[in-house]
């Protein structure tokens, strides 16, 4: 059984990037070929998808505006839920425990909730259709995922830590952004590495709350249809670089990740 362990290893991985390597062989045919015959690599290759991507402005403006609203979202939700973990991890205040569940509770509602609400919201406000108006709305269900990480995390660290700096005579502020802030580093970036990919592939919101400004590449994927169909190696080739944000916040926060697993509340 030891003997066959490698190779189990090896099987299960070609199975798990199989899907992969497809998407990526299909993003390199055209739909016809797609649709006409199966084959293991391309029989005509063609860069045309990634070239219609790259230069039409329908296309990256989607990818920029979907990296714009991520970014945006993953910086306020963390900067709201470390105040707001450390008031759970460091004081007892009354109906504190029911007030944490109730935070959790908006994270298990389902987008299409509150997509109409926000909806009218946003445009009575008028904040429909920009950036900000999805990073706001992502915020409903980033905080509290971040604020449930990271309280983990607070509540490992000492609170000597926190008696010794006021005893030195750091102010909270100093305290908490050079000594406090470092010591929770690694739920610091699983907490942003799941506000990112959960931001990054919601679609029901971010496609309800835009329309041109800010509309995201998942809205742009979903009206690639024709009178001849869907084009399916546009879609294909979008998908593969849909992938790409996602694998480098994967591969800086990885070992945050794996001391997230081992330590906190992931």
């Amino acid at each position: 059984m030891t003997a066959l362990r490698p190779v189990i290893v090896i099987l299960y991985i070609l199975f798990l990037l199989l899907p992969i390597y497809w998407l990526l062989n299909m993003s390199f045919k055209t739909t016809n070929e797609i649709l006409g015959s199966f084959s293991l690599f391309p029989q005509n290759f063609t860069l045309e998808n990634y070239a219609t991507i790259f230069t039409d402005p329908t296309w990256y403006w989607g990818y920029i505006n979907s990296l714009i609203y991520v970014s945006l979202n993953t910086v306020i939700s963390l900067a709201a839920a470390l105040p707001a973990a450390y008031a759970f991890s460091r004081y007892r205040f009354l109906g504190d425990k029911h007030l944490f569940f109730w935070l959790l509770t908006n994270r298990m509602a389902p987008p299409a909730v509150f997509a109409l609400p926000f909806f009218q919201l946003y445009s009575a406000v008028e904040l429909f259709d920009t950036h900000i108006a999805v990073a706001l709305a992502h915020c409903l269900f980033n905080i509290p995922l971040a604020v449930w990480i990271l309280e983990g995390f607070m509540s490992s660290v000492p609170r000597e830590l926190d008696e010794t700096a006021f005893v030195d005579g750091y102010s909270f502020p100093h305290f908490f952004v050079r000594i406090f802030m470092p010591n929770i580093g690694a739920g610091i970036g699983v907490a942003a590495f799941f506000c990112f990919m959960f931001s990054w592939v919601e679609m029901l919101l971010a496609k309800t709350l835009t329309a041109v400004e800010a509309k995201p590449i998942a809205a742009t994927m979903t009206k690639t249809a024709s009178s001849a169909g869907y084009e399916l190696g546009l879609l294909a080739a979008a998908g593969c670089l849909t992938i790409i944000p996602g694998a480098f916040v994967i591969y800086f926060v990885r070992n945050y990740i794996a001391k997230g697993f081992a330590l906190g509340r992931v």
